[in-house]
C-alpha cells in the first residue's frame, strides 16, 4: 500500500473512533439519566416504606402463638 493510502486510512479509522466515541458518550449520559431517575424513585421507596413501618410499629403485635391441638 502506497504511503497515501496508509495516510488515507489512519484518517478513516481515526474519524471513525471518533464517531464511536461520540455514540459511547451518549449512551452513557443515558444511562446515567436513568439511573438517576432510579435512585429517585428508590428513594422514595424508602421513604415510603419508612413511613408504613414508623406509622404502623406502634399498633404492631406480635404474631399469636400457633394453636396446640
Amino acid at each position: 500500500m502506497s504511503r497515501a493510502g496508509e495516510v488515507y486510512a489512519a484518517i478513516r479509522k481515526i474519524i471513525l473512533l471518533e464517531y464511536r466515541v461520540e455514540n459511547l458518550t451518549a449512551q452513557v449520559k443515558a444511562f446515567a439519566d436513568s439511573y438517576a431517575e432510579l435512585d429517585r424513585r428508590l428513594i422514595r421507596l424508602q421513604a415510603n416504606f419508612e413511613l408504613i413501618e414508623h406509622i404502623g410499629g406502634a399498633a404492631r403485635r406480635a404474631l399469636p402463638e400457633p394453636k396446640q391441638e
